[in-house]
């Protein structure tokens, strides 16, 4: 009986090119999909599939948030990132909070298959270029100098700043995160600390620039 396969990804295109890339495959099919965190959340507390494709970048709620409750509710439930943002930044992180894998969009084309059936048989699935940084980091060859601002953030101020840069407003961001106003207050004071930036509006272009592109913005 193939794999069932369940994606949470907020972009309908994207959703389709998975699903394309996947059903061909005799041993997997897609089982469901959710478009946003909430959806998702409602949909695998009534049905748990082999595997889920989850993206960071969702309406709704977070993708970490997500991850880190499907993690806590469901532990057996392998997980694979599949996202657009910087594996460097992001791979530990999903780890951390419970998944089997990390996949950057960039390369889902050729690795999905692979990268699923590998978190299906209970492996961890990184690129070659995170595994060889995460094994020099363990072995104390990593170089400090190449860290970026962005690694000293919590996963919190990471949600924050992401939803910052989606153009959300300070209320908004504080329902998306099930939060107060004023702790969304406190999250902004502490990564304008972080990142050396000056202002709120500073702030602001900061996390727009690097929502859009994956990276720093220009000094």
């Amino acid at each position: 009986m193939p794999k069932q396969i369940y994606i949470v990804e907020d972009h309908p295109v994207v959703r389709r090119g998975l699903a394309s890339l996947v059903e061909p495959e005799p041993d997997l099919t897609i089982s469901g999909e959710a478009g946003s965190a909430r959806e998702a959340r409602q949909h695998l507390s009534e049905t748990t599939p082999d595997l889920v494709l989850l993206d960071l970048s969702l309406e709704e709620g977070s993708g970490l948030s997500l991850l880190e409750h499907l993690h806590a509710t469901q532990p057996d439930l392998p997980i694979l990132v599949v996202s657009m943002h910087d594996e460097a930044l992001y791979a530990r992180r999903a780890l951390d909070n419970g998944a089997l894998g990390y996949l950057m969009k960039s390369n889902a084309t050729e690795e999905i298959v692979e990268a699923a059936r590998q978190v299906l048989d209970g492996n961890v699935y990184l690129s070659a270029e995170m595994t060889s940084m995460i094994v020099s980091e363990r072995v104390g060859d990593g170089e400090p100098g190449s860290m970026s601002p962005l690694d000293a953030l919590t996963d919190r101020e990471l949600e924050v700043l992401m939803l910052l840069g989606e153009g959300h407003e300070r209320r908004e961001i504080a329902e998306e995160l099930a939060l107060s106003p004023k702790t969304i207050d406190t999250y902004k004071k502490n990564l304008q600390e972080k990142l050396s930036l000056s202002s709120n509006a500073g702030l602001r272009r900061y996390a727009a620039v690097w929502k859009a592109s994956g990276n720093l913005p220009p000094e």
